[in-house]
């Protein structure tokens, strides 16, 4: 049975989905679902009651001194996730079915630590789908093999810049030569199919300084054989880097409001080209709820990626958060404000199993509070609440999201 057919309706009109999407998307018996309505349809919601999505973060430690980096804004201790936290956390994956999948990355190189082949190992044993992000300076010698070999189902690459200079720019102390004959060789590695395995992506952080250069980064990824790629906005930790910002309009336009406050515009697919370019750019910056080929671009709004994806994230030192930008402190710049967030961690992995974090009453009631989304509109607001996420006007206590660019569509994770 095809995926869009596995469901039906009972004689009590209620709708069955078939056990397998079921477990795929963790709806149980009894489970509480947020449904959308669409045009000629409607959208059920994952749960974010059963863990899919765990990121891994085995160290905060990196090779190079990328201007964008959060680290630059750290006032933390640098670590190597330890055998025990690790153990932890493997251990209480083997709780989960269907087993979520793993990512190995947070604000660090994951390629840096010494067991990463080991890591990857133990987490493919459990079944899970699992990946990693890498800067990709120490894909050398024998890892790619040795990843691959390990049963790494995706590899993330993050290139900046298309050129020698560009790339330089951002990525500091990596050389594109370099990276891009690591690629390659990770690639030539893979198991020859039609569809080779690991799979490849490329995540580009788009700024004005390299922002052109994106059409070349495509070009570039189709050579090496990448399948996927990640394009997201930059995060300014730093007040230099508000000049580099892509999105002060994206804040503001394209909300789901109701047409009687804005009007809605539904188009067509059609060709972006020099014709219509100016026309197009000129409606996506009217004040409108734009609906593109049945999409709509409002969408992307309020809406938490982590939560949404019922994921959560472990530091180095066994921290579990619900995400990864309350995993560690950090002051970022948002409408030419400092932004001060502070990290909120459930529980440690040492002192409590995964699943009574996962399933701790202040951990569901966060869960849930994001997934109804009674925040204030922070991001373009401005007063002096949104300036930290410790509460709001709404009366929400910390850690509260409304000033969050990841539930905007503004800033994306793998």
């Amino acid at each position: 049975m095809r995926q869009d057919e596995c469901a039906q309706v009972d004689d009590a009109g209620h709708l069955v989905l078939s056990p397998d999407l079921a477990a795929r998307y963790g709806i149980k018996p009894g489970a509480r679902v947020r449904v959308d309505e669409r045009v000629n349809g409607f959208n059920v919601r994952r749960t974010a009651s059963q863990l899919a999505k765990l990121y891994v973060e085995p160290t905060t430690l990196c090779n190079l001194k990328c201007p964008i980096c959060v680290r630059n804004a750290w006032d933390e201790p640098w670590g190597l996730m330890s055998d025990d936290v690790f153990e932890s956390v493997v251990d209480g994956l083997r709780a989960f079915s269907p087993p979520p999948a793993m990512f190995f990355g947070g604000f660090g190189e994951p390629l840096f630590h010494p067991r990463i082949i080991e890591m990857v190992r133990q987490a493919k044993l459990l079944g899970a789908w699992v990946e990693l992000i890498t800067n990709g300076t120490r894909l050398t010698g024998d890892l790619p093999r040795e990843l691959i070999a390990a049963g790494l189902d995706g590899l993330w690459v993050s290139i900046d810049g298309a050129t020698p200079e560009s790339y330089a720019d951002v990525r500091l102390g990596a050389a594109l030569s370099q990276v891009r004959q690591n690629v390659k060789q990770f690639a030539d590695a893979r198991v020859p199919a039609q569809r080779p395995t690991p799979e490849l992506g490329i995540a580009f952080v788009a700024m004005k300084r390299n922002v052109a250069d994106l059409p070349a980064v495509l070009r570039l990824g189709r050579r090496l054989g990448v399948s996927r790629f990640l394009v997201t906005n930059v995060l300014p930790y730093a007040d230099a880097l508000q000049d580099e910002v892509l999105y002060h309009c994206a804040l503001r336009d394209n909300f789901d409001l109701p047409s009687i406050w804005v009007p809605r515009v539904s188009l067509s697919k059609i060709d972006v080209n020099d014709t219509t370019g100016a026309p197009l750019h000129w409606v996506m910056r009217g004040i409108a709820n734009v609906i593109w080929a049945g999409n709509n671009l409002g969408n992307a709004n309020d809406r938490c990626p982590f939560v949404e994806g019922a994921a959560g994230a472990v530091s180095w030192d066994g921290g579990l958060s619900p995400c990864l930008p309350l995993l560690h402190n950090h002051t970022s710049y948002l409408n030419g404000r400092e932004r001060r967030s502070r990290r909120w961690v459930i529980g440690n992995v040492l002192e409590s199993t995964l699943t009574d974090l996962w399933d701790a009453p202040t951990h569901r009631a966060f869960r849930q509070r994001v997934q109804e989304w009674d925040f204030p509109p922070c991001t373009f607001c401005g007063c002096d609440l949104s300036e930290a996420n410790e509460e709001d006007c709404f009366g929400n206590p910390f850690p509260t999201c409304g000033g969050c660019l990841w539930a905007q569509g503004v800033i994306q994770c793998p």
